[in-house]
């Protein structure tokens, strides 16, 4: 096979292989990304520390971490919880079903004491409790109870004989639970909690204090939530119009600049392949901003194209062979790119350090978007262009969209 001739089959099979790399993967790739809550339905919650308390970023990082062992009782995959300011914390919960449940589980302090009889004096509380060490069983009548293991026998061994014939009452924050009567010294390192109702109530009690207590009381600052039936119908209205831009540009940078054009939308094509495979593998939450950001970077993608083919033009039209011509357009046009790339970057970094939880998914769309499409438009397409310009299957300058006359003389 003819050096020449192999540079265009060479073009034939890296453009096939792409669209069936991106043909076979694209379905299971679109089903591992993770949807933000104004895509697949869930609630947000902004949190403050109540007043009249001691807030540093120490006890809102042990605030944030209670919390998050509270959403892993309500089976939430992926929760997004980030503190802002100095006494703020921001909770996005993405499919949950039960918000009223999720709202009253995440806003519990859920302080546990062990008091004396008078129920002002606080003998033990949560953190006496061994890790994991509630479980749900069941009384002698088969009712629930919750049973405790105590880290230290001793220490409450010590109490129970010092308060022996008198209630012991049990708190979750200012709410008695139940006051056992202590009959004899207990050195098992057990105690019991009777009273709830019924088993769901016994084990949210549970799954409450095997989650641990947050540090300090927060109150709901503000709310909303998205149904799911809405997030699906803003998820395909944002698909929908995202594909019709794309249309739109196909068709535009095709009509202008033909050949480079075509080119322009196979690297397009596999820009945004390469950004929702990012997505997928960072395990990054898509959300509506994130999805503007993708459609923005696609135009950007588009621009850096854009800048290369008009270099291209010039060059031709200033009476450069074609392959020249290529060469020189693409050599000139790497600064300009790579100027207009990193600036956006440093605004999306910005965007990032202090945005919002919105901003912030916009801002690491944009950021991946700009990566992926440098890596396209200077490396996928031109190494496309240059396959097809050493076929020597390129000759005539109106497949740059150059007219003759335009062309001047050396």
């Amino acid at each position: 096979m003819k050096p020449r001739k192999s540079k265009f089959v060479l073009f034939i099979v890296l453009v096939v292989a792409i669209f069936a790399i991106i043909a076979t993967t694209s379905t299971s790739i679109l089903k591992g990304i993770t949807l933000g809550l104004d895509l697949q339905g869930g609630f947000e919650v902004l949190y403050e520390a109540a007043p009249g308390q001691k807030v540093n970023a120490s006890i809102l990082s042990d605030a944030s971490k209670a919390i998050n062992k509270r959403i892993n009782v309500l089976g939430v995959s992926e929760p997004d919880i980030s503190i802002e300011g100095n006494n703020r914390i921001r909770v996005q919960l993405a499919g949950v079903k039960d918000q009223k449940k999720a709202r009253e589980l995440l806003g519990k302090q859920a302080e546990l004491t062990f008091r004396d009889p008078t129920g002002k004096k606080i003998l033990m509380n949560g953190r006496d409790l061994a890790e994991d060490g509630a479980k749900l069983e069941y009384d002698q009548a088969n009712q629930p109870v919750v049973s405790l293991k105590l880290k230290d026998a001793k220490k409450f061994a010590d109490i129970t004989s010092k308060y022996i014939s008198q209630p012991i009452p049990i708190y979750l924050d200012d709410q008695q639970l139940s006051a056992p009567v202590v009959q004899e010294k207990i050195t098992g390192g057990t105690a019991q909690i009777t009273g709830q109702r019924t088993v769901e109530e016994a084990q949210e009690l549970v799954e409450l204090l095997n989650a641990g207590a947050v540090p300090i009381k927060l109150i709901e600052k503000q709310s909303y939530a998205v149904d799911a039936s809405l997030g699906e119908k803003s998820l395909q209205d944002s698909v929908e119009a995202g594909l019709l831009a794309v249309l739109a540009i196909f068709i535009f940078v095709i009509g202008y600049y033909r050949l480079p054009g075509l080119i322009a939308v196979i690297t397009l094509i596999a820009y945004s392949y390469l950004v929702l495979l990012t997505f997928y593998v960072l395990n990054v939450t898509l959300t509506l901003p994130g999805i503007a950001a993708f459609i923005l970077g696609i135009g950007m993608a588009v621009d850096a194209n854009i800048i290369t083919n008009e270099r291209i033009k010039e060059e031709i039209r200033v009476g450069r062979s074609i392959p020249a011509a290529v060469r020189a357009g693409s050599k000139r046009s790497f600064l300009t790119i790579f100027d207009a790339n990193i600036t956006t970057v440093i605004a999306a970094v910005v965007l990032f350090i202090f945005g919002s939880a919105g901003v912030k998914g916009f801002s690491v769309s944009l950021i991946a978007g700009i990566l992926v499409s440098f890596v396209t438009a200077i490396g996928l397409s031109r190494l496309l262009m240059h396959l097809l310009v050493r076929s020597n299957m390129v000759k005539r300058p109106a497949l740059f969209c150059v007219r003759e006359d335009e062309i001047s003389d050396l």
